[in-house]
């Protein structure tokens, strides 16, 4: 009984095993689904018709270095020099008697803006008289005791004496003098009696009045400020370069900038000096340029957009036509003619520096030199690109 058991159970294992063998030929027969081509995206390829070539008017090229001017990016706000800034005060005080001019008149170096009185004008113009007098006492009776004293007639103590007070007498003198041109007083007219009632006021630079800070009749206090004079006809532009681009900044390098008053119009300018301390927020750099063009328009405040041309070097370069950005990396495409078609395949490229129409590219993966490339229409490429992912080329 035993023995029947394990024949049958022998032949029940051969039909199972004979049977799965059979499943097995069976499938081999049916046709195996291509899961993987299923997942896998669409060859990344465009390919247009010589008539959708000509419509769009594709331009063809082999990759060619081009000397690229590179630029630093800095923006900043329109200036003028220190010297061409000026607070005008007075050397004394006194009563303002009158006032010549009014804010925004242009003026010369020299012009008067106003008149100042005061006792102490006048006091300094007789005590300048009184001076020169007793300078001219003094230097008769250093000569007299002078002549004495070489024919042994005169004492060396009164001798020394004398010379002693005229040249302390003449020093003297020489101070009022100085005082008094700076009172713009004039000395020839004192002499003669002529006494200045009033003392002007004068511009120590040619530009504009940008504030009047008196009224007539007040008094000022010597060294109060009284006017503001700017010359907006040296503007120059004060920009800031960040920390990263410092080294690439020069002194002379040209510079290119646009105000937003003045859309459309490009300025050009050079550099003519670079800050030493970095401003802490942002971390950046003065940098001052010299503008070149004529700035009668330029206001002194107004912000600029600038461009810093630095080194020129040679590089693979293609025209911005020719470069599309998909999520966060670039790309152009190869060219290739296959009968009466043409098929484009995009390359990654990283950017570089930008020269008007023209960006420097480098490639991630060695570049055949008879390459053809794309020269336009790469955001076109780019979108029947996307258009045929999932759908295998597009034609």
């Amino acid at each position: 009984m035993k023995h029947i058991h394990i024949i049958i159970a022998t032949i029940a294992l051969i039909f199972i095993s004979c049977g799965k063998n059979q499943e097995d030929k069976d499938s081999d027969k049916k046709p195996v689904q291509n899961t993987e081509k299923k997942n896998q995206p669409a060859p990344k390829e465009v390919m247009l018709t010589a008539a959708q070539f000509e419509a769009i008017d594709m331009e063809i090229d082999t990759l060619k270095k081009r000397v690229m001017t590179g630029f630093v990016e800095a923006n900043g706000h329109l200036e003028v020099p220190p010297q061409s800034e000026a607070t005008v005060t007075p050397v004394i005080g006194g009563n303002v008697t009158a006032i010549n001019v009014i804010e925004g008149d242009e003026i010369s170096k020299g012009s008067v803006l106003a008149y100042l009185s005061h006792p102490d004008i006048i006091k300094v113009q007789s005590d300048y008289i009184n001076t020169a007098n007793r300078v001219k006492f003094l230097e008769k009776d250093f000569s007299r005791q002078k002549k004495l004293y070489e024919e042994g007639v005169g004492s060396g103590e009164t001798f020394q004496k004398a010379q002693s007070e005229f040249e302390s007498a003449k020093g003297h003198l020489k101070g009022m003098e100085a005082q008094l041109r700076q009172l713009h007083i004039n000395l020839t007219s004192i002499m003669k009696g002529d006494i200045q009632q009033q003392i002007p006021v004068l511009s120590p630079i040619k530009g504009a009045v940008q504030k009047v800070n008196i009224k007539t009749g007040q008094f000022v206090e010597a060294k109060s400020n009284m006017f503001e004079i700017i010359n907006t006809h040296h503007v120059h532009a004060d920009l800031m370069v960040f920390e990263k681009d410092v080294a690439k900044v020069k002194k002379g390098q040209k510079v290119y900038f646009n105000i937003a008053s003045q859309a459309g119009k490009e300025w050009k300018a050079n550099i003519l000096s670079i800050g030493k301390n970095f401003e802490q927020d942002p971390k950046a750099l003065h940098v001052h340029a010299e503008i070149k063009d004529r700035t009668e328009n330029l206001v002194p405040g107004m912000y600029v957009r600038g461009r810093i041309a630095v080194d020129n070097l040679s590089t693979l370069a293609f025209p911005e036509a020719a470069i599309a950005k998909k999520a966060d990396k670039f790309f152009v495409f190869t060219a290739e003619e296959e009968g009466k078609a043409w098929s484009f395949k995009p390359v990654e490229v990283i950017i570089g520096a930008k020269d008007n129409d023209w960006t420097e590219v480098k490639f991630l993966n060695e570049t055949a030199a008879d390459s053809k490339f794309a020269f336009n229409n790469a955001y076109y490429l780019i979108a029947e690109m996307n258009k045929g992912e999932g759908g295998g080329h597009h034609h």
